[in-house]
C-alpha cells in the first residue's frame, strides 16, 4: 500500500458542458490535494472541452484528453484514462456526479487502515444541486464487499471507486457495446474474484445526479444486460444467472427507489 500517493481521477465526458464545471469544483474542494484530474472527452459536440480547458489553464493538475472519435460508451474513455494516469491510485468520477469534500481523504485513510487495494463508498441520489449539503461525517465505518455479495447485488457505485492503478490495467472495462451500462459491474466482479474482498465506506461520500433519460434508469434494459453478464460469466449457469438477475431487481427496488441511494 502506498501512503499519501498521487490519485489519478478519471472522468469520462460527453456533452457535459452544463454540468462538468460543478464536478470539477468538487475535485478542487477536496481536502486531500495530491491528485490529478484526467478528463477524457469522448468527442463532445457541445462546449465541454472549452469548459475543461478553462479549468486546466488555472490548475496544472487538470488535464484534458480530447478523443477524435466517439466511442458511444464510457468504457473506452475510462480505459484510456487509466493508461494516461500517473498516480499509484485511480479514482473514477463521472462528469455529472459530485463528491463530498472529504471523500478522497477519508477513503484513502480507510484503505490504508484496512490494507486493501480497492474500495468504494455509499452514495445518495440528487436532482437539484441546491439540496446538497456537506458536513464532517466524523468516524466512518466500513463494510466488506466480497465477490459473492457483489454477485447477489451490485454494491459498488462507480464514481465512488478508488483502486490501485495496476488493478484497472489488469482488468480493463469491457468495451463491447453489449456491455454498455454494465461494464463497470463486470469489471468489479472480475477484480473481486481475483484479489478478494474490498471495503465500502458506510457514508454517502458520492452524490449521484439523476438525469432524465439515463440508460441506467431503464429497468428493462438493465435487467437484460445483468442477465447477459451473469450468463456469460465463467462458472455461472443459466439458473444462477436468472437468480442473480432477480436479486439485483429486488435490490434495485429497495436501494434506488425506496432509499434513493446505494
Amino acid at each position: 500500500m502506498v501512503e499519501n500517493g498521487l490519485v489519478s481521477i478519471v472522468t469520462p465526458s460527453y456533452n457535459a458542458g452544463q454540468l462538468i464545471g460543478r464536478t470539477i469544483d468538487a475535485v478542487l474542494q477536496q481536502t486531500y490535494s495530491k491528485w490529478e484530474l484526467i478528463v477524457i472527452d469522448d468527442c463532445s459536440s457541445d462546449d465541454t472541452r472549452d469548459v475543461v480547458s478553462a479549468y486546466a489553464s488555472l490548475d496544472s493538475r487538470i488535464r484534458l484528453v480530447a478523443l477524435e472519435k466517439n466511442n458511444g460508451a464510457p468504457a473506452a474513455p475510462r480505459n484510456i484514462g487509466v493508461q494516461q494516469a500517473r498516480g499509484e491510485w485511480v479514482a473514477f468520477l463521472d462528469a455529472d456526479d459530485i463528491w463530498h469534500p472529504m471523500k478522497l481523504e477519508l477513503q484513502l485513510a480507510a484503505m490504508l487502515r484496512s490494507q486493501v487495494r480497492f474500495s468504494c463508498t455509499q452514495m445518495s441520489d440528487f436532482s437539484d444541486e441546491s439540496t446538497l449539503t456537506f458536513v464532517d461525517p466524523g468516524k466512518v465505518g466500513v463494510e466488506v464487499v466480497s465477490f459473492s455479495r457483489q454477485q447477489v447485488k451490485g454494491r459498488i457505485p462507480t464514481s465512488s471507486v478508488i483502486g490501485c492503478r495496476n488493478l484497472f490495467l489488469d482488468f480493463p472495462f469491457n468495451e463491447d457495446a453489449r456491455y454498455k451500462a454494465v461494464e463497470d459491474y463486470h469489471c468489479w466482479l472480475r477484480i473481486h474474484e481475483t484479489v478478494g474482498d474490498s471495503i465500502k465506506l458506510a457514508y454517502p461520500l458520492l452524490s449521484y445526479r439523476k438525469v432524465p433519460g439515463q440508460i441506467s434508469g431503464s429497468k428493462t434494459y438493465m435487467l437484460e444486460r445483468m442477465f447477459m453478464v451473469h450468463r456469460e460469466y465463467p462458472g455461472t449457469g443459466r439458473a444462477r444467472a436468472i437468480l442473480f438477475t432477480l436479486t439485483h431487481a429486488l435490490g434495485a427496488i429497495y436501494f434506488r427507489i425506496l432509499k434513493k441511494g446505494l
